[in-house]
């Protein structure tokens, strides 16, 4: 029985790696470089693949950490210090670390042999998180530069005002380290990043990740279908007219619909079926999210899931009922945020296709 070739909910590598050709060799030059990386995209279009890819292929030490999870300043330089623990060995950390102004307590787990660090909570000393920044440069070799990787950098800021600024004045220094930041909220990274009042102000080369593009995606689905259906172009172009080529959701797709060929490859309308299946699989969390919208978020994710008008032109304010368009940019902007809704160029859309098809079928039933 063939494997399914497809992956998604995870980071994404060899073999289920989509292309993404000229971006790996952008990021491949950034990384070769004595530069950073500043990499925004929507959640779930494969920015920490990409880089992770472009890291195996450099083979050179990596240390990520998703700021989304991150409670404090302490904790912070907590979960960083638990990394660099995981990459680097023991003994030489440790000789480092009896040295800090604030001394962590470190337990090792006999069973996993995991590091557990943590500080005091409401450590307000910053040489706290200073000392643990500087021992990334301390570590790191300049033939084989430590490649470090902030997720979700925009949070930063509302984890404690303060780091941003402490973190560009420490890291200014550092000449042995290559920092990634991924960001998925392009308006927040752009401050971050594009504002010269901003401590990060050109820090880093800005890259925006766009959706695969449709031959690209159309290829490598069809060179996978292939090896179990007679009609591979033809399930691609019925997956991507769903997906609109956004590269999770592409791949969730696919998975089921493989899937399904297993089973039955006589069967007909399998991309319908596979279209339903998962939208009663999401049913629940799909009336949760809806029951959590105010009214105006409501009328915008009608109006999305219906209409490809422009949802700040005065006919789709007028049609779907949001009355001024400062009204309807403040709403598009807070679904944004939270990830609802993407904007594509100049395009806003529904960033899960089978949220917008539920939305339609629920108001047709």
């Amino acid at each position: 029985m063939e494997k399914n070739p497809f992956k998604f909910g995870s980071i994404v590598n060899e073999p289920y790696f989509t292309n993404r050709t000229k971006e790996i060799e952008k990021v491949i030059s950034v990384l070769n470089s004595e530069n950073h990386l500043v990499l925004v995209g929507p959640r779930r279009y494969g920015k920490s693949s990409l880089v992770f890819k472009v890291v195996s292929e450099l083979k050179r030490p990596v240390i990520a950490l998703d700021l989304q999870l991150i409670t404090g300043a302490h904790d912070l330089a907590a979960q960083l210090l638990r990394r660099i623990y995981r990459v680097f060995p023991f003994e030489r950390v440790r000789q480092y670390v009896k040295h800090f102004r604030v001394i962590p307590t470190i337990s090792v787990n006999p069973v996993t042999n995991e590091v557990d660090i943590s500080f005091q909570a409401g450590s307000d000393n910053p040489a706290l998180l200073e000392d643990v920044l500087n021992l990334l440069e301390k570590l790191s070799k300049k033939g084989k530069r430590l490649i470090v990787v902030f997720d979700e950098f925009q949070e930063l800021g509302k984890i404690d005002a303060r780091l941003l600024n402490q973190f560009r004045s420490i890291m200014q220094h550092h000449q042995k380290v290559n920092y990634v930041f991924l960001g998925s909220q392009e308006s927040l990274m752009r401050e971050i990043f594009e504002k010269k009042k901003s401590p990060f102000y050109h820090f880093g080369l800005l890259m925006n990740l766009e959706k695969i593009p449709y031959r690209e995606f159309h290829d490598f689905l069809s060179a996978n279908f292939k090896k179990v259906i007679n009609n591979p172009n033809q399930i691609s172009e019925n997956i991507l007219s769903v997906t609109g080529c956004h590269p999770y959701y592409t791949q969730q797709f696919a998975w089921v619909i493989w899937e399904k060929i297993l089973k039955d490859k006589a069967a007909r309308n399998i991309h319908e079926e596979a279209v339903q299946e998962l939208i009663r699989t999401h049913d629940m969390d799909y009336e949760r999210i809806w029951m959590n919208f105010n009214k105006s978020d409501k009328k915008m994710l009608i109006g999305l899931s219906f209409s490809d008008l422009s949802p700040l032109s005065e006919m789709f304010l007028r049609e779907f009922d949001l009355g001024a368009s400062s009204t309807a940019f403040s709403t598009l902007k807070r679904l944004a945020q939270s990830g609802y809704v993407t904007k594509i160029t100049n395009r806003y859309e529904i960033d899960d296709p089978f949220f917008k098809i539920w939305i339609r079928q629920r108001r047709k039933a």
